[in-house]
């Protein structure tokens, strides 16, 4: 019990950190953000789990393939927003966007003979 605890105070840390880092400088917190920090803790967290490198290969080879889609996120909030759409609406909008992109890139992905 007391492992999962540190793994989650240092994971609930570093996202602290990081939106501290963006009310003083939207730049900075971007570039905390952009480093893909939860893909490496989460790495970090399955090879001390299972001490296995070959399933923290195969995570960073899927995330790989994700990462297109994940990009309607954050190309749809500012255009919502800018359209005079409000915060929590451009949010619901933009994850619900991401997450169908998410979809299609499986099942495109899988009619190629791509499983992930």
């Amino acid at each position: 019990m007391l492992y999962y605890s540190v793994k989650l105070i240092i994971t609930a840390l570093l996202i602290v950190l990081i939106s501290e880092v963006g009310k003083r400088s939207s730049l900075m917190g971007a570039l905390l953000a952009a480093i893909p920090l939860v893909s490496i803790l989460a790495m970090t967290w399955m090879y001390i789990d299972t001490n296995d490198s070959k399933s923290a290969v195969e995570f960073s080879q899927r995330i790989v393939w994700l990462i297109a889609p994940s990009m309607t996120l954050f190309i749809a909030f500012p255009l919502l927003i800018k359209n005079g759409f409000g915060f929590y609406v451009s949010m619901a909008v933009s994850i619900a966007l991401t997450v169908a992109a998410y979809y299609a890139v499986i099942f495109v992905l899988g009619k190629l003979g791509i499983t992930l």
